[in-house]
């Protein structure tokens, strides 16, 4: 566990001081899915402390409770009287091909559609699983890429260690630092209770990693807007990532919607973007462009499959990751099981997720002390590799949630009450507090309230 929390300290810049995990048990796993989750939150608490610390003199104590970070890692949210949709598309899952296994990745229709422009219209899975026994898992996977599609071959790690994409994410770091050339003087608006309260955060992430970013920093008091495409939806994870933020669609391809976003990143403080590599600079907004449009700026960024290598403008997801990065593979054998044996959660997604707040609060950080912003870039392939290079995980398992672990506050949701999980992380005289319930996609209007 402390090699974890010392890995991801010395990646952020962070001291490496022991951090205090409470409660027991684990999430039972080949990988110690727990302790990455402990030390992800540790890390995101510790930069806050070393924030406030820097601005009032005074460093607070930060603690993790280790059952809660586990079942956040699944998710917070407790509804009353209704259902969060399925996470899954019917037919997205594991298949067996002709000499192995893949994943394919359906759950966006552009993503489904691309998968059955390669094997056929699909109505179930049963269907699907028929036609992908006819292919070799290599062949499938390239397949579906190049039809723009989302897919992953189940390898080894041994595999992935040879794989040029493995051996070009072994070589970047856990998060990677850039300086910043513009100064921005912005005074510290925040205070104990809230440390972000003033700063602006342009939310351009979807699904689980880059809005559990902006979740938490809006738990310390920041105004995230989250921008989507005029059509985008992800109904399963919603109301879990939503939480504390205004959501507007802008079309990015429209002369006025581009001005309205060029408007908004003006005004930013923090741009966090989860676009494949090539995307913001096929749109326009290319590094040089955004620095131009908001001098100073905090720019946090990630991918799937890492910054370089032939894989660096891949689509990808934490499940394709865990099949690609030999995950899946070794939690088959783990669990003596018959098919790939995934994390019991999406860890890569919520630890990247932990790792860019973090990134942002230390850019933060550097920008009060010096008047410079920054960016830092990650990825879920290099997390995967974090974990896979720790201690093996366990069996043991969490005692069960109970009443206890839930927020007395009712939250009050578009689709219905409900409560959340107490939060994983204490900081003393910072308690993580969300102003905004969880709400749809395209809410609000995209503008600066």
């Amino acid at each position: 566990m402390t090699d974890l929390l010392t890995s991801i300290q010395a990646a952020l810049g962070l001291p490496s001081t022991p951090i205090p995990f409470t409660a027991e048990g684990a999430l039972p796993s080949a990988f110690a899915v727990t302790d990455l989750a402990c030390a992800s939150i540790a890390a995101a608490g510790q930069a806050v402390g070393e924030l406030l610390r820097q601005q009032t003199g005074h460093l607070p104590s930060v603690e993790v409770d280790r059952r809660l970070a586990s079942f956040w890692f699944a998710t917070s949210l407790r509804p009353i009287g209704w259902e969060v949709p399925p996470l899954w598309d019917p037919v997205a899952g594991d298949y067996a091909t002709k000499d192995g296994w893949i994943r394919l990745h359906t759950n966006a229709p552009h993503h489904r559609a691309a998968a059955e422009s390669v094997l056929g219209a699909c109505a179930d899975r049963a269907a699907m699983a028929a036609k992908v026994a006819q292919w070799a898992s290599a062949d499938l996977e390239q397949a579906v890429v190049d039809a723009k599609g989302c897919a992953a071959e189940m390898r080894s790690w041994e595999q992935w260690q040879k794989h040029p994409q493995g051996l070009a994410v072994n070589a970047e770091p856990l998060v990677h630092f850039s300086d910043g050339k513009d100064e921005s003087r912005q005074l510290w608006q925040g205070s104990m209770a809230q440390p972000l309260a003033g700063l602006k955060v342009l939310d351009l992430t979807r699904v689980l990693a880059g809005p559990t970013a902006s979740r938490f920093l809006a738990g310390l008091g920041a105004n995230v807007l989250r921008i989507d495409p005029p059509t985008w939806n992800e109904p399963g994870v919603v109301p879990e990532v939503t939480l504390g933020k205004r959501c507007a669609r802008l079309e990015l391809h429209q002369p006025a919607d581009r001005a309205v976003f060029e408007g908004l990143l003006k005004d930013a403080d923090i741009l966090l973007h989860g676009y494949r590599a090539d995307a913001l600079e096929h749109l326009g907004f290319g590094a040089e462009r955004r620095r131009q449009l908001a001098p100073g700026l905090i720019d946090v960024c990630l991918n799937a499959y890492g910054w370089s290598g032939p894989w660096q403008n891949r689509r990808g997801f934490d499940s394709l990751v865990q099949m690609s990065s030999g995950i899946a593979e070794a939690g088959q054998r783990w669990k003596q099981a018959d098919k790939p044996t995934p994390l019991p959660v999406q860890a890569l997604d919520h630890a990247t997720g932990y790792l860019m707040a973090a990134s942002v609060i230390r850019l933060l950080a550097e920008r009060l002390r010096s008047g410079r912003g920054g960016s830092a870039r990650l990825s879920l392939a290099r997390t995967a590799k974090l974990l896979i290079e720790q201690e093996p995980g366990t069996d043991e398992v969490l005692r069960p949630e109970d009443a206890k672990d839930r927020s007395l506050l009712m939250e009050q949701t578009p689709w219905g009450p409900a409560h959340r999980l107490q939060a994983p992380l204490k900081i003393r005289g910072t308690p993580l507090h969300w102003a905004l319930p969880a709400t749809e996609l395209g809410s609000h209007q995209p503008r600066w309230f």
